[in-house]
């Protein structure tokens, strides 16, 4: 089967995603090199289906070394019967294919990280085209995303689901509902450093609910996180309509955190990393997060690296050596909700 969905576009389905009940098929794009001459690259795509209702896309592998999202997605649409669903949950547990295959954040074919090529550009890069692809076909029909991130390779979290601020009232306290019940042990309204091209900008300027996560990291995964994602998994299938509300799976409520743009930490220069405080650590202004020693002089003292503002150390490097710029730590403060009720 060949569906053609969005004109324009080089790539095509294998299936048809208007169709009820499971399926299991692909994105296909023509991929013409050295190895290949007439080759295609594909990325797996699944869809549940019945009746009327919402739709949700749920994603994963939108960087290819965090693999949480991967396995999740796969095991709920094994465990998923139609017959349960009510509306559309589409599957896409490796959004940038290549990168997960080969372990990577970002595309071995073209270097495209997959969370910055959404420009909608039908005739970019092979990231751009796939990017394209999904935001045409899946975003704009979807009602809600779920895209579950974690640290990867370079990158430590404390688990937390997150949404970001948003200009309306209702779509906030919404959003902040939404993160409340995915089961993480933190729920945080981001800040984040850079939002073009990105996924999340691509369903929130469309005024849809977008919810992502940060679970864990090092380019691997633990069973406690996996499953803490597939119970977020079925939660927002839940909470979105798609699955009954008496499916939702009773979680802790969450502590509510936000950060601002001095939360981030950035090496002022390389050496080696030595932490002095865990992750889930409340600091202060001015605490010893860690000290920075150069490699070549074994005489100097470490450069100290301090919390620039009060509130809990959430995120860090996953490694021990740094280049200038590099980030190498998140501090998040409380929510005040106050500004979020009805």
């Amino acid at each position: 089967m060949t569906v053609r969905p969005v004109p324009g576009s080089r790539g095509h389905l294998t299936i048809d995603p208007q169709a009820s009940g499971k399926s299991s098929g692909h994105l296909v794009f023509p991929w013409s090199r050295d190895e290949s001459a007439w080759g295609s690259y594909s990325t797996p795509v699944g869809v549940v289906s019945n009746g009327e209702g919402p739709t949700v896309l749920l994603a994963g592998g939108n960087h290819g070394d965090e693999l949480e999202g991967p396995l999740a997605i796969r095991q709920v649409f094994a465990e998923l019967d139609p017959k349960d669903v009510h509306g559309t949950a589409i599957f896409m547990p490796s959004l940038n294919h290549a990168a997960v295959v080969a372990g990577r954040r970002t595309s071995p074919i073209d270097g495209g990280n997959m969370n910055r090529a959404f420009l909608q550009r039908a005739d970019g890069t092979l990231t751009e085209q796939v990017a394209h692809f999904v935001e045409a076909c899946f975003v704009e029909r979807a009602d809600a995303v779920l895209d579950i991130h974690s640290g990867g390779r370079t990158m430590m979290f404390s688990p937390f689901a997150a949404t970001h601020r948003l200009p309306k009232p209702a779509d906030q306290r919404r959003a902040i509902e939404a993160v409340s019940l995915f089961g993480a042990p933190y729920a945080m309204v981001l800040e984040e450093l850079d939002m073009v091209g990105m996924l999340d900008t691509a369903v929130e300027s469309r005024g849809k609910l977008f919810v992502t996560t940060e679970l864990g990291g090092g380019g691997s995964t633990t069973p406690s996180l996996v499953r803490m994602a597939v119970r977020g998994i079925r939660n927002f299938l839940a909470f979105t309509g798609i699955l009954p509300r008496d499916r939702f799976v009773p979680v802790e409520p969450p502590r509510m955190l936000a950060n601002l743009d001095k939360g981030y930490l950035s090496a002022p220069a390389g050496g080696l990393i030595q932490y002095q405080i865990e992750l889930g650590q409340e600091v202060r202004e001015g605490d010893l997060i860690a000290t920075l020693h150069d490699l070549d002089v074994l005489d100097m003292p470490g450069r100290p690296i301090t919390s620039p503002c009060e509130g809990l150390f959430i995120g860090r490097l996953h490694g021990g050596v740094t280049v200038r710029g590099d980030f190498i730590g998140l501090v998040a403060r409380d929510l005040d909700q106050s500004s979020y009720q009805a």
